[in-house]
């Protein structure tokens, strides 16, 4: 056998890891400011301010807008998921050990990268609900018409995350599952239910805050008022361990993620009626 046999295995595993990264470990990464190839600890995202256009004079000086840039510290933190694969356990089974495992490692970094963004929105102070209803054409309109008002734009990167039982509300909407009113073009979005409708990308997700009881925040936000930063994309590096007879396969990445305005985030808040049994 080719003493070199390993590296194949090595290397046939990252592309595995990377691919179920990409396209089913986050649904959220897509859907915000993201810079990549972060070097050291953390880094800064610029927000701008308002610009006021002005007239000039002929051949007069242009006016300057004297834009106010406020940077945003983001702190990037390292995550690991590992996991054995015995040797003699994949003579055993006829299942691909490697890509399970594969799998379950992008899964658990693509769901670390979720809980980040959804921490950062949940830092946002505007609101409207109260936890009394579900998730109502009502409610939403409120919170497009705060969008609206904080001179949010309507650009296509309006995005909603909505948990399980919220998704369930919007498909009960005539207006939401119409294709007279919903977009299907959703290229930004992989690994999960998504629809368009309002101009807002609607994406539905598990891990949304709740609290004890049956109130589940839910968000409306513009893709730019959320940072994720990478400064090391997902990783794996597997080390053979002969006293166990087995594999350590190691996932690692260095990922974090910040408000940047909060202007453009509202949060709905819903009541979750099946966390009591309705």
């Amino acid at each position: 056998m080719s003493v070199s046999v390993d590296q194949v295995f090595i290397k046939q595993f990252e592309a595995d890891v990377h691919l179920a990264y990409q396209q089913m470990g986050t649904k959220l990464r897509a859907t915000v400011r993201s810079k990549s190839g972060v070097i050291g600890a953390s880094t800064t995202f610029q927000k701008v301010g308002r610009g006021t256009a002005s007239t000039k004079s002929r051949h007069g000086i242009v006016p300057v807008m004297n834009l106010n840039h406020e940077p945003v510290e983001c702190i990037l933190q390292d995550y690991y998921a590992g996991d054995w694969v015995d040797a003699l356990d994949e003579l055993k089974t006829n299942v691909d050990e490697r890509r399970v495992v594969a799998s379950a490692g992008a899964y658990a970094l693509g769901r670390k990268t979720d809980e980040l963004i959804i921490s950062a929105l949940d830092t946002a102070t505007s609101a409207v609900g109260d936890y009394s209803t579900g998730l109502t054409k009502d409610l939403i309109l409120s919170a497009v018409e705060i969008l609206n008002e904080n001179d949010v734009p309507d650009d296509g990167r309006r995005f909603a995350v909505v948990g399980v039982h919220q998704w369930n509300e919007l498909l009960s909407m005539d207006e939401f599952v119409s294709a007279d009113y919903v977009g299907n073009d959703l290229p930004l979005v992989s690994g999960g239910a998504s629809k368009k409708w309002l101009g807002i990308t609607w994406i539905m997700h598990n891990d949304l805050p709740m609290d004890t009881t049956d109130q589940r925040d839910c968000f409306i936000y513009h893709a730019t008022s959320i940072g994720h930063a990478c400064g090391q994309e997902v990783k794996t590096d597997i080390s053979w361990h002969g006293e166990r007879a087995a594999h350590f396969i190691s996932n690692s990445m260095s990922q974090g993620a910040v408000m940047i305005d909060d202007a453009g985030i509202v949060r709905l808040k819903c009541k979750d009626s099946d966390s009591t049994g309705d």
